[in-house]
C-alpha cells in the first residue's frame, strides 16, 4: 500500500515518530492511551499495555476418578442463595418452599384480635408440659375468618359456636349432628356458611376439618344459596350449584365433585335441590362428604319417604338440619328429624313412641286425668333435656332490635249472602257430620273440607261443581245472580275478596308500599290476576309451574326499589319457604293452612333482614266457618311445637276428639268464633 506524500501527511507522520521516541524515554506510568494503529497500516501488531501475560494455573484439580470430580463440582455449586442486591443484610424470606417451618404451629387467624370469634381454645399448658409436648402435634386455636365474624350479630356468633361444637362431637360425644331451628329471618344461612368455611379451612389439628360440603335445599332456594355464598365469601370459594340440565350432564358434574380430593379442592361446596338429589343419589353415595346441610329440613319429617332414605344413606357423619319450624304436626315427625342428625339419641321409633309420644299426648288431651297430666309433663322435660343438646332455637323476638315493627292482624270477614246460602245448602246435602257420627272419615269428608275452603275464598271456585250438580251443590246454580260468568272477578260476591279489594285500593292510593298476596290454591291466584287486571295494578306471580331460574330473577326484580310491580302473588306451596321478599312490606294471607308452619313460613317473607319499613300482615278468615276451625287447630299445633321446641309451659289444652264434627257447622251469629272460644 502506497503512503501519501502530501506535505500535511508527512508532517503528521514526523510528529508521530517523535512521540514514540518520547515514550521509550519515559516509564509507562505517564503514558497516554493511544488508539491502536491497524496491523495492516503499520505492518506490526499492537498490544494493549493493560493486558497481563498468561500465568500458569497452579490450583488445577489433580483428580482422575469421577466421584472426586463430581464432589468438587458439587462443592462449587452448593453456594448459599444470596439476594442479588449489593450489601443486602435483610432476612432470606420467611420460609423455604417445601421445607417445614420450625417452632410451634400457629392458627389461621389471630385469636387475640379485637372481636375475634374463637371456636376452640387449646388447653393451657404449664411450662413443664410445654417442653415435653411434640411441637408438630400441639393443637391450635380455631378462629372464624374476620371477614365473617365482623358481620355476625351476637345471636349468630352464639349459633356458629353451637353448630361447630355439635358437628365436631364436642357437645354429644359420638354424635356429629344438630338442628338449627332458629325462627325465620335470624340468619340461619349466614351461620351455616360460616360453619362450612371454617371447617373447610381449619381445625385444632392445623389442617382442614373437611374436604367437601353439600347443601341440599328446595329447588327455589338453590340460586339463593349460591348468591349468599358469593355475597359473604366474595370469590374466596367457588361453589357448584346444580339447578338444571340433562341427566348425563348432572351425573358428570356430581361424579366430578365426588372425585375431588386433597387439601385445596376446586369446588368444595355442592348446592343441589332435594328433587335432583333423590334422582341422582347413586352418584353421590359412592364417596364421602365431610358435611351435609339440609335447608328447610322439615322435608325430612317422614322417615319413610325416598328423599329421607337417600340422604340417610349418604356417607357423612356431620349433618346439620335447618328448619324454622321443626314440629309441624306430631312428635313422631320431630323424632324423624332428630334421628336423622343423631341416630340413636332417642332410641328407635317404637321406643320413642312408647316412652315419649303417648304419655305426652295423653297428658295434653283436654280430658286427661291429673296423673296422666303429671306423667306427660315429666316425659316432656326429659325429651327437652335430651334434644336441647343438639337443637338451637331463638325466636324472632331477637329481631325486633334490628328490624322495624311488625303488625299482625287477624281479620274476620263475614260471608256474603250468596256464600252463606251455598254453605248451608252444602252442609244439608253432603251430610259430612252424619258420616263422622258413624266413626269413619271417608274421602268424601276430606273433599267436603276442600269444597268449603274454596267456597270461603270465592263462590267462583266451586261454580263448575254447581254446574255439574255434584254432591252438596244440587240446585246451587239457581242461587247465583242472573247472567253470572266466571270470566269477571265480581269481588262483591265474596266477603274476603271485598276486604282484599279495599286493602289494595287504600294501600295504592295512600302509600308506595308493595303487597304480597299468598294463597294455597292456584285458582285463587287466577282470581287475584283478574282483580289486578281490572284495577290496572302491575303484578308478578310465582307458583309451582315457574322454572327455578326464572323464580330467582322475578324475586330480584320485585325487590328492587325502582321496579313498578305493586303486587307479588305467591302460591304458599311453591314459594312459601325461604324466599326473601323485602321489597314489599304488606302481606295478605288469603286462606289458612292446616299446617301452621306453612303459614308462618309464608308470613315471614317480608319481615326479615334488610326490611326498612313497618310491616303489616293481614290474615283473612271467613267468620264462623271451617276457616276459623282451621285457625284454632293451628294454635293447638303451635302450642305443641312451643311446648317441645320453645319450652313454654302455660300452653292451654285444646280440642278433645269430639270436636272434629264441629268443622262442619256454620255459626252465623258470631263476629268471631275464635274470639268467643
Amino acid at each position: 500500500m502506497r503512503r501519501s506524500l502530501a506535505p500535511s501527511q508527512l508532517a503528521k507522520r514526523k510528529a508521530g515518530d517523535d512521540e514514540e521516541e518520547e515514550e521509550d524515554r519515559h516509564p509507562p506510568a505517564t503514558r497516554k492511551r493511544q488508539k491502536p494503529v491497524s496491523e495492516t497500516g503499520s505492518g506490526e501488531c499492537y498490544r494493549s499495555p493493560f493486558r497481563k501475560p498468561l500465568a500458569q494455573l497452579t490450583n488445577r484439580p489433580h483428580c482422575l476418578d469421577s466421584s472426586q470430580h463430581e464432589a468438587f463440582i458439587r462443592s462449587i455449586l452448593s453456594k448459599p442463595f444470596k439476594v442479588p442486591i449489593p450489601n443486602y443484610k435483610g432476612p432470606l424470606g420467611l420460609r423455604a418452599l417445601g421445607i417445614k417451618r420450625g417452632g410451634l404451629r400457629s392458627p389461621l387467624h389471630d385469636p387475640f384480635e379485637e372481636g375475634a370469634l374463637v371456636l376452640y381454645e387449646p388447653p393451657l399448658l404449664s411450662a413443664h408440659d410445654q417442653l415435653k409436648i411434640d411441637k408438630d402435634k400441639a393443637p391450635v386455636h380455631v378462629v372464624v375468618d374476620p371477614v365473617l365474624s365482623r358481620v355476625l350479630r351476637p345471636h349468630q356468633r352464639e349459633g356458629v359456636k353451637f353448630l361447630w361444637d355439635c358437628v365436631t362431637s364436642r357437645r354429644i360425644p359420638g354424635s356429629h349432628g344438630c338442628i338449627m331451628a332458629d325462627e325465620m329471618g335470624l340468619g340461619k344461612t349466614l351461620q351455616c356458611i360460616t360453619l362450612m368455611w371454617t371447617l373447610l379451612r381449619q381445625s385444632p389439628d392445623c389442617k382442614p376439618e373437611i374436604e367437601k360440603a353439600m347443601v341440599v335445599s328446595p329447588s327455589s332456594l338453590v340460586r339463593n344459596w349460591y348468591n349468599e355464598v358469593e355475597k359473604w365469601l366474595g370469590g374466596r370459594i367457588q361453589p357448584l350449584a346444580i339447578d338444571g340440565g340433562s341427566k348425563e350432564e348432572i351425573d358428570r358434574k356430581l361424579v366430578g365433585f365426588m372425585n375431588q380430593r386433597g387439601l385445596r379442592v376446586p369446588s368444595p361446596i355442592l348446592i343441589i335441590s332435594y328433587e335432583t338429589f333423590r334422582l341422582h343419589a347413586e352418584a353421590l353415595q359412592k364417596g364421602s362428604v365431610g358435611l351435609v346441610i339440609c335447608d328447610e329440613g322439615h322435608r325430612l319429617k317422614n322417615s319413610e319417604n325416598q328423599t329421607y332414605q337417600a340422604l340417610n344413606s349418604l356417607n357423612t357423619p356431620r349433618r346439620v338440619l335447618i328448619s324454622g319450624t321443626p314440629i309441624q304436626n306430631d312428635l313422631l315427625e320431630y323424632f324423624s328429624l332428630v334421628h336423622f342428625v343423631n341416630s340413636g339419641i332417642l332410641g328407635t321409633a317404637q321406643e320413642f313412641k312408647r316412652h315419649f309420644e303417648i304419655p305426652i299426648l295423653k297428658g295434653r288431651d283436654a280430658d286427661a286425668s291429673e296423673a296422666e297430666r303429671h306423667k306427660g309433663e315429666e316425659r316432656l322435660k326429659e325429651l327437652i333435656s335430651i334434644v336441647n343438646r343438639c337443637l338451637i332455637r331463638r325466636t324472632s323476638d331477637i329481631l325486633s332490635k334490628y328490624l322495624p315493627v311488625k303488625i299482625e292482624q287477624v281479620v274476620c270477614c263475614r260471608l256474603t249472602p250468596l256464600q252463606a246460602e251455598l254453605y248451608k245448602n252444602f252442609l244439608k246435602q253432603a251430610k259430612p257430620v252424619e258420616e263422622l257420627k258413624e266413626g269413619k272419615i271417608s274421602v268424601s269428608s276430606l273433599s267436603s273440607i276442600t269444597s268449603l275452603k274454596k267456597l270461603c275464598n270465592h263462590p267462583a271456585l266451586i261454580h263448575d261443581k254447581c254446574v255439574e250438580e255434584e254432591e252438596g251443590f244440587m240446585g246451587a246454580l239457581d242461587l247465583f245472580p242472573a247472567g253470572y260468568s266466571t270470566k269477571s272477578v265480581e269481588p262483591q260476591l265474596s266477603g274476603k275478596m271485598l276486604v282484599l279489594d279495599y286493602i289494595l285500593a287504600v294501600t295504592k292510593s295512600t302509600s308506595n308500599d308493595k303487597v304480597v298476596l299468598v294463597s294455597n290454591y292456584t285458582q285463587t291466584l287466577d282470581l287475584f290476576e283478574k282483580l289486578c287486571r281490572n284495577r290496572r295494578y302491575l303484578y308478578v306471580r310465582l307458583d309451582g309451574t315457574m322454572s327455578i331460574k326464572k323464580r330467582a330473577k322475578i324475586v330480584e326484580r320485585f325487590n328492587s326499589p325502582s321496579s313498578p310491580e305493586f303486587i307479588f302473588m305467591l302460591s304458599s306451596k311453591a314459594g312459601g319457604c325461604g324466599l326473601n321478599l323485602i321489597g314489599a312490606n304488606r302481606l295478605v294471607m288469603f286462606d289458612p293452612d292446616w299446617n301452621p308452619a306453612n303459614d308462618e313460613q309464608a308470613m315471614a317473607r317480608v319481615w326479615r333482614d334488610g326490611q326498612k319499613k313497618t310491616c303489616y300482615i293481614y290474615r283473612l278468615l271467613s267468620t264462623g266457618t271451617i276457616e276459623e276451625k282451621i285457625f284454632q287447630r293451628q294454635t293447638h299445633k303451635k302450642a305443641l311445637s312451643s311446648c317441645v321446641v320453645d319450652e313454654e309451659q302455660d300452653v292451654e289444652r285444646h280440642f278433645s276428639l269430639g270436636e272434629l264434627k264441629e268443622l262442619f257447622t256454620l255459626n252465623e251469629t258470631t263476629t268471631s268464633d275464635t274470639h268467643d272460644k
